[in-house]
């Protein structure tokens, strides 16, 4: 099961999609989320963090929800897809909370094919020259399979095959990792974005067989659903047990509400740290769903203690709408059982997707 819950990037392929990205789902809700599943029959072997961004980018999200899952599912197995930026200093935090499974995104071992596959790639806080950024990439996915080889972890190489660019050269970069003793490897056809700074053809059948069977020479070839898409996250918009829209939060007898910052009364429009006022939506005694009232929040000044104020006002809600939200205030709320969902669509039609009903907007995001 893929846990999106890595808030940041730190790459972009050259031919990705320039589509806002699924916003990452907080440690909790990914926890509820896994919960939700197996309460209903479904069957995870292992739980692996990847995407929206890179698990590696910001350590905070993946060891949290890590040791979350590991706390209540000891026996899950446990594993991260990433770039491998950043992978040796953080080996013995991520075994530590139970990581036994690494999947390393390798499009390229060679600078110049590197260099001509990414738009950027971010080692840090801020976006570094290419060719520099490049040179560090290589290094680094060097150590990081080493070092998580060492501590014993299983290490997967995944390849994305971008024809007429990197095509000719999955064959080194399977006998490159081969060398540094990884033993399986998947690959994976580019699936074309008409968003995409270049326009490349989707890989023929034919090439990627004979890919693969160049492959084969040097490892073992994993096969993985072809919905595993470039950020290394599956598309679960055709699973119905497991998709993302699942994990949208319910009501219970304790929270029925919910909570919706608004400037007129009729879009989610106001950044949650704007807000001085929220509209409470919930159930009536017949059932209906509608407005109940207004109730002020806490003063913007208040720091960090305002979302400790503001969990106790919305202790009724299950869920908050804003059109934005810092990642503090989505963190605490979350962790006293109130969601952050952002949108930007109508509050009726918002509100009723929550609830159960159709679909009159655009569905909240998380």
């Amino acid at each position: 099961m893929e846990m999106p819950v890595a808030p940041r990037a730190n790459n972009r392929i050259r031919f990705a999609s320039t589509k806002e990205s699924t916003q990452a789902l907080m440690p909790e809700q990914a926890l509820t989320w896994l919960a939700d599943i197996l309460n209903k029959g479904g069957k995870v072997d292992g739980v692996n963090i990847a995407g929206p961004g890179d698990p590696l980018a910001d350590i905070g999200p993946t060891l949290d929800t890590l040791s979350l899952v590991r706390e209540r599912y000891p026996a899950m197995a446990l594993g991260i897809t990433t770039l491998g930026l950043g992978g040796e200093q953080f080996v013995e935090p991520l075994v530590k909370a139970g990581v036994s499974n690494i999947t390393l995104l390798v499009d390229g071992v060679d600078l110049e094919v590197v260099k001509k596959l990414y738009a950027w790639i971010r080692p840090g806080a801020k976006t570094i020259p290419l060719f520099t950024a490049a040179e560090l990439l290589l290094s680094e996915q060097k150590k990081a399979t080493m070092a998580f080889q060492q501590a014993g972890c299983d290490v997967q190489v995944r390849t994305m095959v971008y024809p007429g660019y990197n095509d000719a050269h999955v064959e080194e970069i399977a006998r490159s990792m081969a060398d540094l003793g990884v033993k399986s490897m998947s690959v994976t056809p580019f699936d074309p974005a008409t968003e995409g700074e270049d326009m490349l053809e989707r890989p023929s059948h034919a090439m990627m067989t004979r890919i693969r069977d160049s492959v084969a020479k040097y490892m073992t070839v994993v096969a993985i659903p072809e919905k595993i898409q470039q950020d290394g996250t599956a598309d679960a918009s055709t699973d119905s047990c497991g998709s993302v829209a699942s994990t949208l939060p319910k009501p219970s007898a304790e929270r029925p509400n919910v909570a919706v910052v608004s400037s007129n009364g009729m879009e989610v429009d106001l950044h949650l740290g704007h807000a001085i006022t929220a509209l409470i939506y919930g159930p009536m005694a017949d059932g209906l769903v509608c407005l109940l009232g207004t109730r002020t929040l806490p003063e913007p000044a208040a720091g960090a203690a305002r979302w400790e104020i503001l969990a106790d006002t919305l202790k009724d809600c299950f869920v908050l709408l804003a059109a934005s939200a810092g990642e503090s205030p989505r963190k605490i709320l979350s962790s006293q059982g109130i969601s952050v969902l952002v949108t930007e669509d109508n509050i009726e039609g918002s509100v009723e997707v929550l609830y159960g009903g159709g679909k009159k907007g655009k569905k909240c995001r998380k």
